[in-house]
């Protein structure tokens, strides 16, 4: 799915579509956890204990990122 960001203010916006809030079981007062791997931005709800789950998935990110900048040629040579 591609979308496009909406102008909102002076901000911009990503809306997401009804089916996929229901499938990850976000409302409008769950917390989303934002992260990125350099190269990708990551949304993620918040579920539970909401600080253990944000710093997990924050060190999940962490090592993502130093493991596709340790074996990117590698996975590069793999995906062709």
């Amino acid at each position: 799915m591609i979308k496009t960001l909406t102008k909102h203010g002076n901000s911009l916006a990503l809306i997401l579509d009804k089916p996929i809030l229901e499938l990850l079981g976000i409302e409008p007062e769950t917390p989303i956890s934002i992260s990125t791997d350099g190269k990708s931005l990551i949304l993620s709800p918040v579920h539970g204990s909401s600080t253990q789950a944000t710093e997990r998935g924050e060190k999940l990110t962490r090592i993502r990122a130093r493991v596709n900048r340790k074996y990117e040629k590698t996975f590069k040579k793999l995906a062709d």
